[in-house]
């Protein structure tokens, strides 16, 4: 288990950090999101050890990271913000060194740097200098590195950043797959990748945690979570239209969101009541019979599933 607890760091006059405290357990893929500024980074460092908290500890499989240096660090693979490479040295002489100095040698160092470069899909890139490799393929071998030794524990800063769709498919994919075995923190500004492959969501803003939930419970945050979108015809007589619609008792707010003479549609929001047992099924049978009853078409209809990026602007907004 990865723990932080109560930490909390300064850089001068700016409290970077305020008394965060989590858990992450094996299976668990937790993605760590905020604004840039938000104290992502900092956290990370200080639970790698990277730098000192001023107060408060980091814990890994129960040993103190302030205590235990050189141990914890030997179970976790960690990718920073911006991972230092060595541009002169060839992809597999950099996972070569990188084992060495990991106490790695002989026919286990080449099996171990094989391994992460058949994971990492760097197996066209193997032989060429890091210089010469685009800011996609520095990235892989920056992953590459932060695997190699086969850690039980991960904490990943920014691990799709720099590729396209296909290669951040491959990572996000490689990722879930590991998470069977160890514990994993990622950092991402790709609201849709944590509700991808996170089954836990912390955001933290100046500072501090301020959610920690699934992506599902995150997405219920968002207000209109649940509700339904309608097209339908240009309305003419709202009043009478909100009239009929309240005829069903589980409805909780009507918005007409569109109604413009210059325009053929009208669009509807409608809020239902939280507390309501109907099923989505019997919601909609309710609605067509309304419209069947009435003049206008109904063009079509959708449920809200949320929208990560609303509740995260709102949580994060002063």
């Amino acid at each position: 288990m990865i723990e932080a607890k109560e930490l909390t760091k300064s850089f001068g006059q700016t409290k970077a950090v305020r008394n965060v405290s989590f858990n992450v357990e094996t299976g668990d893929i937790l993605g760590f999101l905020g604004p840039n500024g938000a104290g992502k980074s900092t956290t990370m460092r200080m639970l790698t050890g990277y730098i000192a908290p001023d107060s408060g500890d980091a814990f890994i499989d129960s040993k103190s990271v302030t205590e235990n240096p050189i141990e914890v660090k030997s179970q976790i693979g960690y990718l920073s913000e911006i991972s230092p490479l060595y541009s002169e040295m060839t992809v597999t002489e950099f996972l070569n060194f990188c084992c060495e100095i990991r106490g790695f040698s002989g026919r286990k160092k080449i099996s171990m740097t094989e391994k992460a470069i058949e994971k990492c899909f760097l197996s066209q890139a193997k032989h060429q200098q890091i210089n010469t490799l685009s800011k996609g393929y520095r990235q892989r071998v920056s992953f590459a590195q932060s695997i190699i030794h086969d850690p039980k524990y991960l904490i990943l800063d920014e691990p799709t950043d720099g590729l396209d769709p296909n290669q951040k498919q491959e990572v996000r994919e490689m990722i879930k797959s590991m998470s069977r075995e160890k514990a994993i923190i990622l950092s991402t500004h790709i609201l849709d990748e944590a509700a991808a492959i996170c089954n836990r969501a912390i955001i933290i803003s100046n500072g501090e945690i301020i959610a920690d939930d699934t992506p599902r419970g995150l997405l219920e945050k968002d207000p209109d979570f649940g509700s339904y979108d309608i097209e339908t015809d240009f309305i003419k007589d709202i009043n009478h239209f909100k009239s009929s619609l309240n005829k069903i008792q589980i409805i909780d707010k009507i918005e007409i969101k569109k109604n413009s003479e210059k325009n053929d549609n009208s669009w509807i929001k409608i809020f239902f009541s939280k507390t309501s047992s109907f099923s989505t099924s019997e919601i909609i049978l309710e609605l067509e019979k309304i419209f069947s009853n009435s003049s206008l078409k109904l063009k079509s209809i959708s449920r809200d599933k949320g929208d990560l990026t609303k509740v995260f602007r709102i949580l994060t907004s002063n």
